[in-house]
């Protein structure tokens, strides 16, 4: 398998195959991450295409990440996400039926847990702070480290940790502890997906 540094070395020289690999690898991931914190399908799909149009032109320009690609790109959404968030009048409201899509071929959640998962995103969008909910997101539902969140949200490890434990003990007053543990230690939870009836790549790759 190719590594980050691999597919970059071959992406400044403005590979097509390189570009649409590193396109294929990490677009479902943060059109996942992207939908989480936005709520919109359209408007996680068109900060997807914005996150790779900026990649390409950093990577033509001589510039972009030297290695760790996945968080350079989760970076960048969560700066776009940030903007987004900012320059927007009003947010989408949030239907928990349309973001909870578990993948029917893995058969990885039983119903309770689907249940449970939908009750915690529920609580993470309506009781958590902006903050609280990048962290929860990328530490438990996008597997981030703690020093990879930090990275990505321009914070220390220590003030990742605060924010974290705030955020746990927040939805601990709006759910009962035990399936707040249950819900959040579980990896499986990574494994929900989500439809791209909004799929788009950079016209630029394609020249």
């Amino acid at each position: 398998m190719e590594t980050d540094h691999t597919l970059l070395d071959a992406a400044r020289r403005m590979d097509k195959e390189a570009l649409v690999k590193i396109f294929d690898l990490y677009s479902p991931a943060l059109y996942k991450y992207a939908l989480r914190l936005c709520s919109d399908p359209v408007t996680a799909d068109h900060i997807v295409g914005d996150v790779f149009a900026k990649l390409l032109d950093q990577l033509a320009a001589g510039n972009g990440p030297k290695d760790n690609l996945r968080s350079y790109l989760y970076e960048t959404t969560y700066h776009r996400l940030i903007d987004e968030a900012r320059y927007s009048k009003h947010r989408a409201p949030i239907e928990v039926s349309d973001l909870v899509r578990p993948d029917v071929s893995s058969g990885f959640l039983g119903l309770e847990d689907k249940i449970l998962f939908q009750q915690i995103l529920h609580a993470i969008h309506t009781d958590l702070t902006n903050d609280q909910r990048h962290v929860i997101v990328l530490r438990f539902m996008e597997g981030f480290s703690l020093r990879e969140t930090a990275a990505i949200l321009g914070k220390t490890a220590n003030h990742v940790k605060v924010i974290q434990n705030r955020a746990i003990a927040k939805l601990h007053k709006s759910l009962e502890p035990q399936d707040v543990q249950k819900v959040m230690s579980a990896p499986r939870i990574r494994s929900v997906s989500y439809p791209r009836e909004h799929h788009r790549l950079s016209p630029r790759i394609h020249t």
